[in-house]
Parts: structure tokens; sequence; C-alpha cells
């Protein structure tokens, strides 16, 4: 199940120590316990793909801890919830079929990084299956496993991610509607950030 060869470093970064035989061996090519029971207390992950040209791109998904769904060891189901319809990575996806997720638990400074192929799941039937609040989602990512693995706390110990003491008040920002206002120089008022909000819960 493992995958132990990494490829050949370039030259730039040959000053790197050797990666660790521990770092090597912990690369799987399909869920166990381990990585499905991570899946399934995960509320958070982000979402990377590139297009043709390789261009790369992101995004962050999220919902009830689960929201993707493990079907088997080699298989996850993400549904598409309502977004801002750019389509950036589902474009990518549709012309380039690989991703790369990294999961997130709250509280948790371990990580878990997925590497896969996806197949665009558009069938009424099936995706009825993932509705929420009566509303289906208007796609869905079949994600074929290609590697995981357990990403080690360091990022996240640094960043003091999850301590209370590093939340930052969202008033040392503009709201989202003064920075999109000044960014577009659109005419009108800017929205506040309460009714940004309110719009966003309506849309879940």
């Amino acid at each position: 199940m493992t995958k132990t060869k990494l490829p050949a470093r370039p030259e730039q970064l040959s000053h790197y120590p050797d990666t660790s035989p521990r770092s090597l061996a912990k690369e799987l090519t399909a869920l166990d316990p381990h990585c499905t029971k991570f899946i399934a207390l995960a509320p958070f992950c982000v979402l990377a793909s590139a297009d043709t040209d390789a261009c790369p791109d992101l995004s962050p998904r999220g919902g009830a801890p689960g929201f993707a769904t493990v079907i088997d060891a080699n298989t996850i189901l993400l549904p598409d919830r309502p977004g801002n319809n750019r389509l950036d990575n589902l474009g990518n996806l549709a012309r380039n079929p690989k991703i790369a997720l990294i999961f997130m638990i709250p509280g948790v400074n371990e990580t878990l990084r997925i590497k896969g192929r996806v197949s665009l799941v558009t069938d009424p039937a099936e995706l009825a299956r993932f509705a929420e609040q009566g509303t289906a989602p208007r796609s869905m990512l079949r994600i074929t496993i290609d590697r995981v693995f357990l990403h080690c706390a360091k990022a996240l110990m640094r960043s003091k991610l999850w301590q209370p003491d590093a939340i930052v008040d969202r008033s040392v920002l503009p709201t989202m509607g003064k920075m999109i206002k000044d960014q577009t120089n659109a005419p009108e008022p800017a929205e506040t950030q309460d009714a940004m909000e309110k719009r966003y819960r309506d849309a879940l």
C-alpha cells in the first residue's frame, strides 16, 4: 500500500537533508481506518486543481463533519455546495482531472493530504441523495485516491491556528463589502458585514 520513492530533487533543492524513512513509509495508496476517521471528523478542506496549462488554483470547501463522504478505501464523494459560481476549480477539473486536498479538524494540528483524480457527477438521481435542506448539489466530485498521508503538525503549531489567543478580531480589516467596493470602484454603497453574512447564511 505504500509508495516510497519520490521524484529526483531539482538541483536548487539539493542542500536539503534526505527525506526520513518514516516520511516515505507513511504514504499510502488507499485510505486506512485512521484516514477514514480523519475525513469523517473534518469540517473543512482546501481543494487544489490545475488547468491544462498546469496553472494552479485552490479554494476552501466546508460543511458539517463528514461533508466529504468516504465510499470505500479508494473513493471519496465531495458535493459542490452553493458558492460564487466562478467555477474556477470545477472548470479546471472538468478539463484536467488531477486533484489535491488537505483536510483539517479544528483543534488537531495534524492534517491529511490526498492526491487523486476526479470524475464530475451530474446525474440528478445520484445528486438527490446528498440534498441538504431540500436542495441537491448541482454537481459532485467522485475522487479516486492515488496517494494519501498524514501531514505533521509543525505548520499549524507555528501558526497557533487553533489557539484562542491567536484569533484576530474581525474589526482589524475593513468589511468585505468595503474591500470589494474599493477594488471594483462600485458606485453603490458598501454592503455591511452583517448584511453580507446574513446573505451567506441564507444561501448555505
